[in-house]
């Protein structure tokens, strides 16, 4: 008995240093990570849409959350859609959501072209509240912006919550991954969104 608990300590051991380095030496995480992204679509739509990331407790967005801010403010600016909804909960004081509508109208968009649900927690929950507040509006055809990686689970959702979505999908990791802890980076993006859509498909949400 000892000797195979042995025998199966090694063989565990070999297997995590190879899964480890396939992992922090090759390509292999990028190519994973690619084949998890969603092409941008074209056209115009009834509104844009901008997920939540995080925001600091003294009215910081995070990289994420800024990056998903500007590419929504310049599709509006650039008349994809008449309408820009900025998501995104509290932190302390500061609210996500709050904060990205006041960079928008620094950087020109009018105040009427803005809308905000500051109470969603999940992916879900956005998809939801968003729901209750365009669907009633007319407003079908939603413009999704979001983290590149998570916009193939953000689309299901917001699709199951009734809408049609283009994607506007926001690169959040540098893609030329040249050190260890950049291809361990996008391993574990690969596996946290993995793991979120096999729960989703799981709980029959997608």
């Amino acid at each position: 008995m000892l000797r195979t608990w042995s025998w199966l300590c090694r063989a565990a051991g070999t297997i995590g240093l190879a899964v480890f380095g396939l992992a922090a030496l090759t390509p292999l995480p990028r190519w994973l990570y690619e084949a998890m992204l969603v092409a941008p679509g074209q056209g115009a739509a009834d509104a844009i849409v901008v997920l939540g990331s995080a925001v600091s407790e003294d009215a910081v967005l995070d990289g994420p959350s800024l990056r998903r801010t500007i590419a929504g403010t310049l599709a509006l600016r650039e008349g994809r859609a008449p309408t820009l909804v900025f998501l995104g909960c509290p932190r302390g004081q500061a609210v996500e959501a709050e904060v990205r509508s006041e960079l928008a109208r620094g950087l020109g968009v009018a105040p009427e072209a803005i809308l905000m649900e500051a109470r969603a927690l999940t992916t879900r929950q956005e998809a939801d509240r968003v729901a209750h507040l365009l669907l009633p509006r007319g407003q079908k055809r939603v413009l999704l912006v979001t983290g590149e990686c998570h916009m193939w689970r953000a689309r299901a959702l917001f699709q199951r919550a009734g809408f049609e979505v283009v994607p506007c999908p926001v690169r959040e990791l540098p893609m030329i991954a040249t050190s260890p802890e950049q291809r361990l980076c996008l391993l574990w993006q690969v596996a946290r969104e993995g793991a979120a859509r096999a729960m989703h498909r799981a709980l029959g949400r997608i």
